[in-house]
């Protein structure tokens, strides 16, 4: 499950989507996980999804391995569901002992569940169709206008991007460590859920050890480069916006267009 995780990750392609300009990528999505939450019933949802698939089919990137990082959060989608199914009120469909189940609750579950599985793949395609040092560009590009009262772009840009980075890292050496004590018998995959999250506590000395040691090797590298904040910095490659990022800004703007108006019919 560890090895599941897809957010952060890069996965190399030479599509038109990997291709597009960074900042247009980090404002769609932005822009895409809001129209979710204006979504208000199933049409909406259904064009969310279509505008998704599309994305997916042009970049390229294989349909199992974007669906592999659900499988991580599946406990917290499961969780949502059923509490919304079984918390709304309304009218009641089933009941059984202090438990109902209502039509609105089951409207309300399939929304949020919906609204879950479709905004957790959206997210993760911007770092697997998107470079980290693309991502920290754009991110500082769309931060500089902040740095006329003072915000740290770059700063920020920076945190950011090596935060995003460093997740599938410490999720293999989680995962190599959790293979090495399996190796000198520890069991983690039998038992109650609470049996096994009291067996990964051991797990933490390690993986806190490895996170500071890969945090010094980071900060060393930095400085070696002469790597320090507050200095003004050049870019081998300058990002510009090309027709190609025009024609997806003009994508982006009718698929918002279309929600809207789904919202306003319907």
């Amino acid at each position: 499950m560890i090895r599941d995780i897809t957010l952060g990750q890069y996965y190399p392609g030479e599509s038109w989507i990997h291709r597009l300009d960074p900042r247009l990528k980090i404002v769609a999505t932005l822009l895409y996980i809001i129209s979710l939450f204006v979504v208000r019933d199933f049409g909406g949802f259904l064009i969310a999804w279509l505008a998704l698939e599309a994305v997916i089919l042009i970049s390229r990137v294989p349909r199992s391995y974007i669906l592999r990082g659900l499988r991580p959060v599946f406990l917290i989608i499961a969780f949502t569901l059923l509490v919304n199914l079984f918390m709304i009120p309304g009218d009641v469909l089933v009941r059984f002992w202090k438990l109902q189940i209502t039509v609105q609750g089951v409207e309300t579950a399939a929304f949020m569940g919906i609204r879950l599985v479709l905004l957790i793949l959206g997210s993760s395609l911007l770092t697997l169709t998107t470079r980290p040092i693309q991502l920290t560009d754009g991110i500082e590009a769309l931060l500089s206008p902040l740095k006329k009262i003072g915000v740290p772009a770059h700063e920020l840009a920076m945190m950011m991007t090596i935060a995003l980075r460093f997740i599938p890292t410490l999720l293999e050496e989680t995962d190599k460590i959790m293979k090495a004590q399996q190796a000198r018998g520890a069991d983690f995959e039998t038992g109650s859920l609470f049996r096994r999250a009291k067996a990964l506590v051991p797990i933490l000395v390690p993986l806190f050890i490895s996170a500071f040691r890969i945090a010094q090797d980071l900060a060393m590298a930095m400085e070696s480069r002469c790597y320090g904040s507050g200095r003004p910095r050049t870019r081998m490659n300058e990002i510009r916006f090309a027709r190609r990022d025009l024609a997806g800004a003009i994508l982006m703007m009718s698929y918002l267009a279309m929600i809207v108006l789904e919202r306003i019919l319907w």
